[in-house]
């Protein structure tokens, strides 16, 4: 008997088998991690701000388009005038145990960006990286590069520049690694006060989690 299938297992079904495409990967992997926090008995939110740009031009259409169900797992999207403030407000997600008001254990954060964003965001990556990551917060800076330049200016790649920050970078071989090296991700900056580079180019298949 063929199981029933709808669109939002890819959000929804706690295990099994999914279909899911690379921008809807980052979303799950922000799911992923808050019941993970919740399993492990924290009480965390999460925070997502960027700038669109090839690749990455839909990751925020995805996230309006369930801005509903992250708002159900404490999960907020602000997205960014610029590359440059949407870092600075992952910074400051970064802050919270210097407020005695705080009502969460911590934040986790994920910025995203096209290669060049990168670029122009240095000033802030090099800080905030210094400054360093929450115990229980987290960040995870997510960057499109597009090494062919098929729909970009020009050709870049990011990896240069989050070296010369002292940020470990992290390279999923495909969709199929999204979730499972972005989980790694967060407990690599909660683990080492580092944030964590997250590189990412366009991909041909899908992911299917089983």
């Amino acid at each position: 008997m063929t199981k029933d299938v709808t669109l939002s297992d890819k959000y929804e079904l706690p295990a099994g088998r999914v279909y899911m495409n690379g921008t809807q990967a980052l979303v799950r992997l922000l799911l992923a991690q808050k019941a993970r926090d919740e399993a492990a008995g924290l009480t965390t939110e999460g925070f997502v701000s960027g700038y669109r740009g090839s690749p990455l031009g839909a990751v925020d259409q995805e996230l309006w388009k369930n801005q509903k169900l992250l708002k159900q797992h404490k999960v907020r999207f602000q997205p960014g005038l610029n590359e440059e403030l949407a870092a600075t407000s992952v910074w400051g997600t970064q802050m919270l145990s210097l407020d005695p008001k705080a009502r969460v254990d911590g934040v986790f954060s994920m910025w995203y960006g096209k290669g060049p964003g990168v670029d122009r965001s240095g000033d802030v990556f090099k800080h905030g990286n210094i400054a360093g990551g929450a115990k229980h917060g987290g960040v995870l800076l997510v960057a499109g590069d597009d090494h062919a330049c098929k729909s970009s200016s020009l050709p870049h790649q990011s990896e240069h520049a989050f070296i010369a920050a002292m940020i470990p970078v992290l390279h999923p071989s495909g969709v199929h690694e999204f979730i499972e090296f972005g989980l790694h991700g967060y407990a690599m900056s909660r683990y080492s006060g580092c944030w964590v580079g997250f590189k990412v180019i366009r991909w041909s298949r899908p992911l299917l989690l089983t």
